[in-house]
């Protein structure tokens, strides 16, 4: 029974150190600081070739320079449409779906607004200018 007051003494100490330590830690610690989100980095929007493509679009079409689309024709019958091109600054000419433009250039396919063009097995796009009435 005399060690009751050593073992006492001794836990009582060690509280009184777990006690100053950690009103020490509360004193000396510095305020916390807000967090804030790093900038978000403007992100490139997805590429609308890619989706295109999974909607049956061509995503390969190549715009075309030396070409102008003057006019188009779209019939019922995809076979029958006709464009209105001038290649390389010749005068315009009426053309159907599948015939040659020039050796080596076929028209493939005629829509409202462009028609794609084979050039060598490479598919380009030729737009109608903005100008132009559409019906």
């Amino acid at each position: 029974m005399k060690r009751w007051p050593v073992i006492t003494s001794f836990v009582l100490f060690v509280a009184l150190c777990v006690s100053l330590a950690y009103w020490a830690m509360q004193l000396f610690n510095p305020p916390l600081r807000a967090v804030a989100a790093p900038p978000q980095s403007a992100q490139a929007g997805p590429d609308l070739n890619a989706a295109a493509s999974l909607l049956g679009g061509h995503s390969n079409a190549v715009v075309a320079s030396n070409f102008q689309l003057k006019g188009v024709v779209v019939a019922s019958n995809p076979a029958e449409s006709v464009a209105i091109l001038a290649a390389n600054g010749k005068p315009a000419q009426a053309i159907r779906v599948n015939s040659d433009v020039l050796p080596g250039v076929t028209v493939k396919e005629v829509n409202k607004l462009y028609v794609l063009i084979s050039e060598h097995g490479v598919i380009k796009r030729v737009t109608l200018p903005e100008n132009t009435k559409r019906r």
